[in-house]
């Protein structure tokens, strides 16, 4: 399901939200200016509208993207490889796609996927 919000700042965000699967559990999807936004469960059952909010992105005037994480509890290997898809695409169209605020889960698997090599994670900013 589709909704548009409006942010307080110039830039519209658009929400994109995954209707409850197995368990309940829900993907939302935050499109905001240069940032993609996902929460919840990064799993088989999110991919294609991820993939989707990414192509449209990318096809946009703005097509440098950065992928926040934060809030994602869980990746699967079908998610990884779509991050690692979209981040080779990016680039070969001479745009760039970056990960940002992955948590020890979402590392573990990019690193046992092997895919971590592929796409590019932001440092975390050192706390003081």
């Amino acid at each position: 399901m589709r909704s548009t919000t409006s942010s307080i700042g110039p830039t519209p965000s658009r929400r994109l939200t995954r209707g409850r699967g197995n368990g309940g559990r829900t993907m939302d999807i935050v499109h905001d200016g240069q940032t993609l936004r996902l929460s919840g469960d990064f799993d088989a059952r999110s991919t294609m509208q991820v993939r989707t909010a990414i192509q449209e992105h990318l096809q946009g005037a703005d097509r440098d993207l950065t992928i926040d994480l934060t809030d994602v509890r869980a990746l699967d290997v079908i998610a990884a490889r779509v991050l690692a898809y979209a981040t080779l695409e990016a680039s070969r169209s001479g745009y760039h796609l970056r990960l940002r605020g992955c948590g020890p889960a979402v590392r573990r698997m990019l690193q046992l996927s092997r895919l971590a090599r592929f796409v590019e994670v932001e440092r975390a900013a050192a706390s003081a």
